[in-house]
């Protein structure tokens, strides 16, 4: 199954502000109530204001909100998600960039994070290999 990652964008800017990433869920929801996965406290976000959705072909984004779910400026309703799409909670309301993650593009990911965080006590892999004695 592909992770699916969320990201509010600042306002104006398109900058990261938070990022949530879901890799076992079928069901995202986001809104202004304390029981959506993504809670998000705006005038304008219905308290369940948007859906995502994985169904056999891929995810798909539902709105369920009173002001609108928009992407490009135009109203949807319910669209298949597309990697790096943003879609806006109402007209005015706040951004959101959606990716989507490969099982072996996140397992990468996860590798490379793993790699960068562990300690650099063997240096080279010649060095790393000079102490090892095989049988």
């Amino acid at each position: 199954m592909a992770a699916l990652t969320l990201t509010l964008l600042l306002p104006g800017k398109s900058v990261p502000v938070q990022n949530w990433t879901f890799e076992t869920e079928s069901l995202v929801r986001v809104g202004r109530a304390a029981d959506n996965d993504v809670v998000l406290y705006s005038a304008v976000v219905s308290r369940h204001h948007l859906e995502l959705r994985k169904n056999t072909q891929g995810w798909e984004a539902v709105n369920i909100g009173a002001n609108g779910t928009y992407m490009d400026g135009e109203a949807i309703s319910q669209i298949p998600v597309k990697d790096g799409m943003i879609v806006r909670l109402a007209s005015s309301g706040p951004k959101i960039q959606i990716n989507l993650e490969t099982d072996t593009g996140f397992a990468r990911k996860k590798l490379a994070k793993l790699r960068d965080d562990a300690p650099d006590t063997a240096g080279t892999p010649q060095e790393a290999m000079k102490d090892t004695v095989i049988n």
